[in-house]
């Protein structure tokens, strides 16, 4: 256990004007916990955390209830749980990720002219970590950092479709879903035929689907699990993405980023479905590229 002291509640510098007491007490607890005091004796550590009990056990409820710590399995004491262990990862994750990306992105934007983007997964919207745009008159707006709805925007429709549709269920389960055109699903079964369109496809496509006059297509970033942990999509006015030989010049690049992105993130290709799947590679290509030019 560390011998760490930590200054009373009351300690203040000019310069922590700014700090939030409530969170620092928390985070003082967190670090303490990862040191080794498991919070055995409750008088000890609220005295070495210079706070009182009553607060040392609504933090310990409230940390708890947010999955950062859990109660030992001797049942004595605590430990860090997986809430923040998970966030903890995902931190990693995120940076290796986004470097692993950015050269690909910035590739695929120079080589089709068009804007290219990474998002991820976060409840129910997506959020994008990556934004590259070509030396081109049109270049998407959208920053890093912005927020969609997943269900709307094909980043996050890529990704959905393919998880277990069990789990989308569950993640959907008393959602409102907002329509942003006419084209958006907002019913569980509207959601479930255009997952299963994308999927098969193996690329979500939008054509003003999410903003009229702007097109775009998305496709799959998968880990070693064969898990997808993110999606990359490539946007720009409808006239770029007009004929079907751009469609599928167009679908084959962003096919080919995906694939670079999994595979340095340890993808070994498509895992088999439990029912077996009978179709190579060659024809899942060409089943996206007729969905592109359809």
């Amino acid at each position: 256990m560390s011998d760490r002291r930590y200054p009373d509640d009351s300690d203040e510098r000019d310069d922590d004007l700014y700090i939030s007491p409530p969170v620092q007490r928390a985070a003082r607890l967190l670090r303490h916990i990862a040191e080794g005091d498991h919070v055995t004796n409750m008088s000890r550590t609220a005295r070495e955390l210079g706070i009182n009990r009553t607060t040392l056990l609504r933090l310990l409820h409230t940390l708890e209830a947010e999955r950062f710590i859990e109660p030992r399995p001797e049942g004595q004491g605590w430990r860090i749980g997986i809430g923040l262990i998970g966030l903890t990862a995902q931190a990693f994750f995120s940076e290796d990720l986004v470097q692993t990306s950015v050269p690909v992105l910035t590739r695929l934007a120079e080589n089709l002219s068009l804007s290219a983007h990474l998002g991820v997964l976060d409840g129910l919207e997506i959020v994008y970590l990556v934004r590259r745009v070509p030396n081109h008159t049109f270049a998407s707006n959208i920053r890093i950092g912005s927020r969609l709805p997943a269900h709307a925007a094909n980043m996050g429709r890529i990704i959905l479709a393919h998880l277990p549709p069990e789990r989308v269920d569950r993640m959907y389960a008393g959602a409102e879903l907002k329509a942003v055109t006419p084209h958006t699903a907002v019913t569980p079964a509207q959601l479930h035929a255009q997952f299963n369109a994308d999927r098969t496809a193996g690329l979500a496509w939008s054509n003003g689907n999410y903003e009229a006059g702007i097109s775009s297509v998305a496709a799959a970033i998968f880990d070693a699990t064969d898990t997808p942990i993110a999606a990359l999509n490539v946007s720009g006015q409808a006239a770029d993405f007009a004929g079907a030989a751009r469609r599928s010049q167009i679908a084959t690049h962003v096919q080919a980023a995906a694939a670079e992105i999994s595979h340095r993130l340890g993808w070994l290709g498509p895992a088999r479905s439990a029912s077996g799947s009978n179709q190579s590679s060659g024809e899942l290509k060409r089943n996206a590229t007729s969905r592109a030019i359809g």
